[in-house]
């Protein structure tokens, strides 16, 4: 015969079941097929990013702020987000660990990155211009693309110089090591596309490259306050960036796509 005790405990095993598969079915399926379907929807972006700026001009669409943008993956796959706007290189790094998610097809304008410097730092601009010059003309920018994306995926790793005369000091470069695959950690070492092109721009001028990792909306002030020397973490080039700190030529371009769930 069963016992009250037993009665209950299996009561309160039922209900948690109940509960569970509840939870599980809370999620909402997705309704954001396009770009015109973002309006009145709760958006994620990285907060202080170009995908902000345009998650705040869709008509009534609710943008929900994140420090990382894959923390607004993470809220999409559970349902309380409708959507996640990031650069599409940054985007697909997330497909390759979140299942659940796909891509639209369709875009938004496209985008150009470039190396912001302090207004009164022109002679250091045009250094890295004529760096960035020689990387592209020589084919180093387009072999550390290569180990970033497409096919040759991770075969061209870029190794720091061992015989350089560094004779021009130290170049101290803020970013935020969130933003693969141009940035980010892998234990406690910076990796990714922009340290790579910056190892390869100190090679070039003879600079130490020292790396601070801060908040993404923390990257132009430590530029235009001259506590970094230059900002480099997949900064689009926009008016209102420019009345803070110089740019450099583009060195990379994309444009920034919609992230949804995959059913």
């Amino acid at each position: 015969m069963m016992t009250k005790k037993c009665t209950a405990v299996l009561s309160v095993l039922a209900l948690c079941s109940v509960l569970m598969t509840g939870c599980g079915s809370k999620i909402p399926a997705n309704t954001v097929n396009s770009i015109a379907d973002l309006n009145g929807k709760k958006i994620g972006v990285q907060k202080g990013t170009t995908a902000d700026t345009l998650a705040g001009d869709i008509e009534n669409a609710e943008p929900q702020r994140y420090v990382k943008a894959a923390d607004g993956v993470q809220a999409l796959e559970q349902g309380v987000i409708d959507a996640v706007i990031a650069d599409l290189e940054t985007a697909n790094t997330f497909l390759e660990t979140h299942p659940g998610i796909r891509i639209l097809d369709e875009a938004f304008a496209e985008e150009e990155y470039a190396i912001a410097v302090g207004k009164n730092n022109t002679e250091l601009q045009k250094e890295l211009n004529s760096a960035l010059m020689q990387l592209f003309v020589d084919g180093t920018l387009g072999t550390i693309k290569s180990n970033y994306e497409g096919d040759e995926k991770g075969q061209h790793p870029y190794v720091p110089k061992t015989d350089v005369k560094r004779d021009k000091g130290k170049l101290y470069m803020a970013t935020n090591a969130e933003f693969p695959p141009y940035e980010w950690r892998e234990g406690e070492d910076i990796v990714g596309f922009d340290v790579d092109m910056m190892n390869a721009v100190c090679d070039y001028l003879g600079y130490e490259l020292q790396i601070s990792d801060l908040a993404f909306e923390a990257v132009i002030p430590n530029v235009e306050n001259g506590i970094a020397d230059v900002g480099v973490a997949g900064l689009s080039v926009t008016d209102e960036r420019k009345e803070h700190v110089l740019f450099t030529n583009v060195y990379a371009t994309t444009h920034q796509v919609v992230i949804v769930r995959s059913n």
